[in-house]
């Protein structure tokens, strides 16, 4: 009768997550629920400055941790939006620490997997959105870009595509 939904396939194709490079990742909450944080003081010398709520302090807690805890992965930087967390991962050369990834058990796939199911034992529920969204940086350029996304984001919040009131 019907026919199975099948999800599109938001991954660059034949791209080993598990090598080393950068990688642009958005995390967003289910929902698109603003508990995260606050986008508060919008003044003109002082830009917006992200006021992180309970659920982005825990976030944040284990952002750091995930670095500490995968030798060889690094978060560049990162910003706690309100509905939304954007991370600039490095993945380096070496043994990983945990099991050994597939193209199917990426690097980068285990860290969101691994920040998400640490945030949502404390959480005490699930908060996040079943997928993420990663781009893979291919060049300075592009690693600049995202970078400047980062640090931009806050000043930008009431137009993002992420945005809800």
């Amino acid at each position: 009768m019907g026919q199975w939904y099948q999800r599109k396939n938001i991954r660059l194709v034949n791209f080993d997550y598990s090598t080393p490079g950068a990688y642009f990742i958005t995390i967003c909450t289910e929902g698109r629920k603003c508990i995260l944080s606050r986008i508060v003081g919008a003044g003109v010398l002082d830009g917006p400055n992200v006021e992180l709520l309970p659920h982005g302090k825990i976030a944040a807690k284990y952002i750091a941790q995930l670095s500490e805890f995968y030798p060889d992965m690094n978060v560049e930087s990162y910003v706690i939006m309100p509905n939304h967390i954007h991370i600039l991962l490095r993945v380096l050369e070496g043994p990983s620490g945990t099991p050994v990834p597939t193209k199917q058990n990426s690097k980068v796939s285990r860290f969101v997997s691994t920040f998400k199911r640490f945030c949502n034992k404390e959480y005490g529920q699930n908060i996040w959105q079943a997928r993420s969204y990663d781009h893979v940086i291919r060049h300075q350029a592009d690693y600049d870009a995202h970078l400047q996304y980062i640090y931009e984001n806050p000043f930008a919040w009431q137009k993002d595509e992420l945005y809800m009131p």
